[in-house]
């Protein structure tokens, strides 16, 4: 059976009497493992179930961790230290976690802000929370000041678990955090707070106090706030848990797998990839920390700890074609290869299939949805394209005005084809959520082109596309063009005023390491791209200066936009701005 491998802790749907959501949901996943390459079968048979119970830890987790030894998480530390736990290793300790969160006053549809590195208590107070009914707000360490408070108020959070770094943070903020919230550290307990060891010894049997629903909100996530205050994205107990069998199938996961997905807890990409899709395979997910990311160590690690299935953000993937990739070829047990955060360019691609015999496959989706669209293993895959639709998902392109078209906003259809994976709404704005589901499909905000074998390329965010001269500018095509060149690091194309033409697109550029922000560097850039687009698209002002970026790294072009607002007419902005025109 291809991409399911029978192991210790693989577990049969019963075969008499009625089925049970768990019975259902595990015979969906078998399914979708055993069709790992077979997109077509895949697709047209699949239906998501219909759920009235279950709740996925306890009679998902629980129920494949029984008596289950296989590895279930395994985190290494830069200094070798690690920690690894069984499936059944982790379903006690997350019993326990739930037990000791209830002892502090959680209870069903509390708000518990989740502010932990890749530490192994992020996998437990997850688990425990869903056993509970708790609504999680997951958080980066790296929060503080008033985005801080800002998701503690907008959250509603009753609960706080988080780390020394995550202490430090709220000792410092300025506003009061109410005293009826709970507060529990890791690895420390400094005034005020209650020591996670303590959970240390709750009991190991869990009895749930209320029962749960799989349409109880489970998860509360806060966007990136690239155009916008940021939105409070509601998932539910079924949304996330069982949604993510889209995801699952994306990546390829197989029982037993070793799965890294290099992320930061705190944004959706973590749940998607280090935690739901990995444990609804049954495979183990693998961690490694550093501090600073270094080509040969990583590929050491992926050697040593026999890991099979990688995925990674486009900006790792630049940084490894850097190194020897040929001597690791014979030693690497990788099967799957998988880039996600932005669409990754087909020379990286190519690089890596050309070394290693393997192709990055890439797919989209959002915070408010699973994965939707996905190039598939063992799929062809059409270099630039993101892939096709995943089971679950029916996607249809809408012009301007709302009709199905070869290019236009990726929306996913509702009504019957609602997928399981879409979230139930923004938490805090009705009136988003009404507009972005609007006419019987949720309205994505991206934009993308759709070839006649079902391929869809990604153009861009719709606010972000523009037009020049009359013609339509897509900055991803433009920034993929741009990175290309050695001197560019990262590059960000908006639309500039210009008398003549309207607008004119304008790169705003980080350099490289070891080049300068002069005019020679400018000129060498626009000879690079006139040789690469066409004349009507062609970058004409290039700005070397840094980003303005959201806490998770994703670039504010609505700054961007408005440092464009009342340039002058004519001639550069300042010494770091450069002109197409003077480059000739």
């Amino acid at each position: 059976m291809s991409g399911a491998r029978p192991i210790a802790g693989s577990v049969a749907v019963c075969d008499t009497g009625p089925m049970s959501d768990s019975d259902r949901f595990i015979e969906i996943r078998n399914t979708l493992q055993a069709q790992r390459t077979d997109y077509d079968a895949a697709v047209s048979g699949f239906g998501w179930p219909d759920l009235t119970e279950l709740n996925w830890a306890i009679d998902y987790f629980d129920r494949i961790a029984d008596d289950n030894d296989n590895p279930a998480l395994h985190i290494v530390e830069e200094s070798g230290e690690r920690a690894q736990l069984s499936y059944a290793e982790l379903s006690a300790r997350s019993n326990q976690v739930a037990n000791f969160l209830m002892a502090n006053g959680a209870e069903r549809g509390d708000r518990i802000l989740l502010m932990l590195g890749n530490e192994v208590p992020l996998w437990e107070t997850m688990l425990a929370a869903i056993k509970i009914g708790a609504v999680v707000i997951p958080a980066t360490t790296l929060l503080a000041g008033a985005d801080l408070a800002d998701r503690m108020s907008r959250g509603n959070a009753s609960m706080v678990v988080t780390n020394q770094t995550g202490v430090a943070a709220f000792e410092a903020l300025d506003e009061v955090v109410p005293s009826d919230v709970s507060r529990i550290a890791v690895g420390g307990t400094p005034a005020g707070w209650v020591d996670y060891g303590e959970s240390a010894s709750a009991s190991p049997d869990f009895r749930q106090p209320e029962q749960t629903t799989p349409s109880d909100p489970l998860l509360e996530y806060f966007t990136s706030g690239t155009t916008a205050k940021p939105k409070l994205v509601q998932h539910t107990q079924a949304s996330y848990p069982v949604g993510h069998l889209s995801t699952m199938y994306w990546l390829g996961l197989g029982q037993g797998d070793v799965h890294w997905t290099i992320s930061s807890p705190g944004w959706a990409k973590h749940a998607w990839s280090c935690f739901f899709a990995p444990f609804n395979a049954q495979a183990c997910i693998f961690m490694y920390n550093y501090t600073r990311f270094d080509g040969p160590t990583v590929l050491d690690v992926l050697v040593e700890h026999g890991v099979n299935t990688l995925c990674a953000p486009p900006t790792v993937w630049r940084f490894l074609i850097q190194e020897d990739l040929a001597s690791y070829r014979d030693r690497l047990a990788l099967r799957e290869l998988i880039s996600a955060g932005e669409p990754l360019n087909p020379e990286v691609i190519d690089q890596v299939r050309t070394v290693w015999g393997l192709t990055i496959r890439d797919g989209y989706g959002q915070t408010e949805t699973t994965a939707q669209i996905g190039n598939t293993p063992g799929a062809e895959l059409k270099p630039g394209s993101m892939g096709r639709p995943l089971p679950g998902y029916r996607i249809e392109l809408l012009d301007p005005v709302g009709e199905p078209a070869d290019e236009g906003e990726i929306c996913i259809a509702l009504g019957d084809d609602r997928p399981l994976g879409l979230m139930t709404g923004y938490a805090d704005d009705p009136t988003k959520t009404a507009e972005v589901t609007s006419d019987g499909y949720y309205h994505t905000g991206d934009v993308g082109s759709r070839d006649d074998d079902g391929y869809i390329t990604y153009v861009g965010r719709a606010d972000d596309v523009f037009k020049a001269s009359g013609y339509r500018i897509s900055p991803f095509e433009l920034e993929s063009v741009l990175i290309e060149h050695p001197a560019v690091a990262e590059a960000a194309v908006i639309p500039s005023p210009d008398p003549l033409r309207g607008f004119v697109p304008k790169a705003y550029v980080i350099l490289a390491a070891g080049h300068e922000p002069t005019g020679d560097t400018a000129k060498s850039i626009f000879g690079f791209m006139r040789d690469r687009v066409s004349g009507y698209k062609l970058v004409r002002r290039i700005e070397f200066a840094d980003l303005p970026k959201t806490i998770s790294g994703k670039i504010r072009r609505v700054e961007l936009r408005s440092n464009e607002q009342g340039r002058p007419d004519e001639g550069p902005r300042n010494s770091t701005e450069f002109l197409e025109a003077d480059s000739r």
